[in-house]
């Protein structure tokens, strides 16, 4: 873990399927900036933006405990389109900064598409800016990834869920593509499983049924679009034919402080089908419920370790 005082650089590299303009507007407008930034799960309560070199940014963010964390920022450079830095205050408990960062973004022009860079140095001021240290990529990497619902419109029609589980992204990720091991926690409280064939590899294929406490059995089958150990499962749940919504899940894994920072983003083609499946099958109950039965089997795993 780094001492208190320390610093810490990341970089994080993105692609938006939308010009660079737009993108650009979505880093320097207050109004954009207020749909997407900070990390999953949290809210901007306000947001003031005057992009040009001497102006002033501010981002009060509301966390899912409803903290509000207001961060302080100061447009350092901004050529438009094309590049921003800006140095700010990481915000603390009681509106007390516990450190200092600056972030140069470049956005790059692919011809309709936009890639942007994202380099991020921070530097916390003792031993309580640890955990903003520790949390920085976890942070902007969903920050982004926020970015990238909005721009595409899937923020409208998702479900999105989080969880911080108390163990490594590897033996999370393991968890989710063993069959031995998601037989014992997928599915709502009081659901079962049955496992036909669980081929985890892009293009392959899980078939399972649920099996409800009343009896009930819901076939299932998800096609896998992208393995990335252990940060990242893309997979689409339903085929064409199927009566119920299809929908693209995707799952991410990210390391703090030897935990996993976990993210579910269930994406539907529409506003209406989302709401069909979380009306009919209540989606964000169930999900939630699954997530803390994963939250169990890692428990119990962790104990069983440190008995032997």
């Amino acid at each position: 873990m780094a001492e208190a005082g320390s610093t810490r650089e990341i970089t994080l590299t993105r692609i938006y399927d939308a010009p660079r303009d737009l993108v650009f507007r979505a880093w320097t407008e207050a109004e954009q900036l207020a749909r997407w930034w900070g990390p999953d799960e949290f809210a901007v309560a306000m947001a003031e933006s005057d992009p040009r070199a001497g102006g002033a940014l501010l981002i009060v963010m509301r966390a899912p405990d409803g903290t509000e964390l207001p961060m302080r920022g100061v447009y350092e450079e901004v050529v438009a389109p094309e590049r921003i830095i800006v140095t700010s205050k990481i915000p603390g408990p009681g509106d007390v900064p516990i450190g200092e960062s600056v972030h140069t973004v470049t956005f790059a022009d692919l011809g309709g598409r936009t890639e942007i860079v994202v380099r991020a140095r921070a530097v916390v001021y003792g031993s309580e800016g640890m955990g903003a240290l520790a949390g920085m990529h976890a942070g902007w990497s969903q920050s982004l990834q926020c970015l990238d619902d909005v721009l595409t419109g899937a923020v409208d029609r998702q479900v999105l869920i989080t969880r911080m589980y108390e163990a490594p992204p590897e033996q999370v990720f393991e968890l989710w593509i063993e069959p031995e091991h998601v037989m014992k926690w997928w599915g709502p409280d009081g659901f079962t499983i049955t496992i036909d064939e669980m081929d985890v590899r892009p293009g392959g294929r899980w078939k399972f049924t649920m099996h409800g406490p009343d009896g009930t059995d819901y076939p299932n089958t998800v096609l896998y679009d992208e393995i990335t150990p252990p940060k990242r499962l893309v997979y689409t749940h339903g085929e064409p034919g199927d009566p119920d919504p299809q929908f693209t899940s995707t799952v991410t894994f990210e390391e703090m402080m030897a935990n996993t920072v976990l993210s579910m983003r269930l994406v539907f083609d529409s506003a209406a089908s989302r709401d069909m499946v979380v009306e009919k099958y209540h989606a964000i109950e169930g999900g939630n419920q699954t997530l803390a039965r994963l939250g169990g089997l890692i428990a119990s795993q962790t104990a069983r370790e440190r008995e032997s």
